[in-house]
């Protein structure tokens, strides 16, 4: 979409929770130049979930680390809840991350020395908050995913569908505007890959938070409220008749 159609959607009310502008990625070694895209214009609304498409090696995972501050862009700019994150020192990135973004990745990164419990806690007590609060909200959430029985289980003891329950929990504990996920359920046997989604979207619904998901599966991607397809560089919108 146009910079011109996303201050048109702005001034009717409609609130941009992430957004790109003219998103440009260049790897550089030594004298060699990859780009992987340039000129990139993306925008996520309040509530809304978007699935991008895109072959392996398309830059669906780099672009998702330069919505969530992970990456730096080389030209372009990111605007996460209205905040430039190129203004923005290394902390304030890290806090405006933990505050307004929550991840969850095809690996669930949850650290195995950590209960379940604890690994969901982590976010809210580096946010500031107090063990109490942080307690009370993993537990909450542990509970809504099915894993009130698994709180002093350690990742290892988890089976992978639980495994990817406790990180889409760690992801929504601090209540943020949008979830990035990066092909959550690509590890999963397809029945807990089917509940592991179903889980993602019942919470989005719960929370209205957006949700940005990258995934190869177009009966998946068909099942969100709008679709983008990165290829050769570009993005473009994806008809429903094309899923």
């Amino acid at each position: 979409m146009s910079r011109a159609g996303e201050q048109g959607m702005a001034e009717r009310g409609t609130e941009v929770v992430v957004r790109a502008e003219g998103l440009g990625k260049t790897y550089a070694e030594g004298k060699l130049r990859t780009p992987v895209f340039d000129g990139l214009d993306f925008h996520v609304n309040t509530g809304e979930t978007v699935a991008i498409l895109g072959a392996s090696g398309a830059g669906k995972s780099t672009l998702l680390h330069l919505l969530g501050g992970l990456d730096t862009p080389t030209a372009g700019e990111v605007y996460v809840c209205g905040e430039k994150m190129s203004d923005l020192s290394d902390a304030a990135r890290g806090q405006l991350r933990n505050r307004a973004l929550g991840f969850v990745y095809q690996f669930h990164h949850l650290l195995p020395e950590f209960t379940a419990l604890e690994n969901v806690m982590l976010p809210v007590l580096l946010a500031g908050r107090g063990v109490a609060e942080a307690d009370g909200r993993a537990r909450a959430l542990l509970e809504s995913v099915g894993l009130g029985h698994r709180l002093g289980h350690k990742p290892g003891e988890l089976s992978g569908g639980e495994r990817q329950r406790a990180a889409v929990a760690r992801a929504l504990v601090n209540r943020p505007a949008c979830v990035l996920g990066d092909e959550p359920t690509g590890n999963l046997d397809e029945r807990t890959a089917a509940n592991v989604f179903e889980l993602m979207l019942e919470l989005n619904r719960a929370q209205h938070t957006s949700l940005v998901l990258v995934t190869h599966d177009r009966r998946l991607a068909a099942r969100l409220d709008r679709v983008v397809e990165l290829h050769e560089g570009k993005l473009r919108e994806v008809a429903r008749t094309e899923l």
